[in-house]
């Protein structure tokens, strides 16, 4: 397998993945906005915050724009300078699935160009004016939908993995970011009713779709220091840290096997104390804290990705490359 078409089966997991989790974000922050009496720019804040935004948010906006919901949803949806938004990431998605049509399944293909025809139409436009919430529930599902035909549809070979791995390691970085932001705020915020309390602790499962599996798994009142466990501990969680690094590690394992002599064999090294770490012992001990370990998980999944651009893409090391395609 060629490395040019290597870097676009991994990218499009890579960005598919971006617009599923935006699109969820802002899904569940505008419900939350409208459910819970806090000062509008404690939901907004935090969402350009667990996208790395919020310089380039009020560099072009101004700070005050920040309690804007409308302001905020607009620039994370459609401004196309900015790289995170949903407009940018579903037209990387299609681009990179137009450059390999003959990798991706016919299913695959058609569904993300179905996607970007519906957000850069009319329909798209009309839906977002129209209710918020089906706009983005669209987008979920269309992405949801292509992952899954991914499975089902493509040979379970390289391509297959490549996109994978994207995936795992664009979801390692956005849940890490998404519960260092939340975890943050609301531990900070110290709502005077705990009804208010519960109900932020529950939107944060909500926006990793995490609601569900967290209360069939757990009893009893729900706390932040169980709902952060769960999406960083929970092997049986799809969007966990530990999980999703597990993946990465296994996709990397099958990329470069122990007695190959071809690329991978750093970036294998560098995610396999990373899988050491995801135990709940990391948090005991002089220093060890929910924020310091959730950063060096982000920070070490955004060198892993520059390194594995660098042995299987060519590409030069810079951190840069972890969150755009380069080239």
């Amino acid at each position: 397998m060629i490395a040019r078409i290597a870097e676009h089966c991994f990218w499009l997991g890579r960005y598919l993945e971006r617009a599923e989790s935006t699109a969820r974000v802002l899904q569940i922050t505008g419900q939350l906005a409208l459910d819970a009496e806090l000062p509008p720019e404690q939901f907004w804040t935090p969402a350009l915050a667990i996208f790395g935004e919020r310089l380039a948010f009020t560099t072009r906006h101004g700070a005050q724009a920040e309690a804007d919901g409308e302001a905020v949803q607009h620039f994370l949806t459609w401004e196309e300078e900015n790289a995170s938004s949903l407009l940018s990431t579903i037209c990387a998605a299609r681009e990179n699935a137009r450059t390999i049509r003959e990798v991706v399944s016919r299913e695959c293909w058609e569904v993300t160009n179905e996607l970007y025809l519906w957000l850069v139409g009319e329909a798209g436009r009309e839906e977002y004016a129209h209710s918020r919430f089906a706009f983005y529930q669209h987008i979920r599902r269309m992405v949801q939908l292509c992952l899954g035909l991914f499975r089902s549809t493509m040979l379970h070979d390289t391509p297959l993995d490549f996109i994978w791995l994207g995936v795992m390691l664009e979801r390692v970085g956005q849940t890490a970011r998404l519960l260092d932001v939340h975890h943050h705020v609301f531990t900070g915020m110290k709502p005077e009713h705990p009804v208010v309390e519960t109900a932020l602790w529950l939107s944060l499962l909500r926006a990793c779709s995490g609601f569900e599996p967290f209360m069939k798994s757990h009893s009893g009142r729900v706390t932040g220091d169980a709902v952060a466990a769960f999406l960083l501990f929970e092997s049986r969680f799809p969007r966990s840290v530990r999980y999703c690094v597990e993946s990465a590690h296994r996709y990397l394992r099958q990329l470069c096997p122990p007695e190959s002599q071809g690329p991978g064999r750093e970036s294998l090294a560098r995610i396999e104390p990373l899988v050491e770490l995801l135990r709940p012992e990391s948090l005991v001990g002089p220093g060890a804290s929910m924020h310091s370990l959730l950063t060096h998980m982000v920070e070490e999944t955004a060198g892993l990705c520059s390194l594995l651009s660098h042995e299987y893409f060519g590409r030069p090391l810079t951190t840069l490359g972890a969150q755009r395609m380069a080239g």
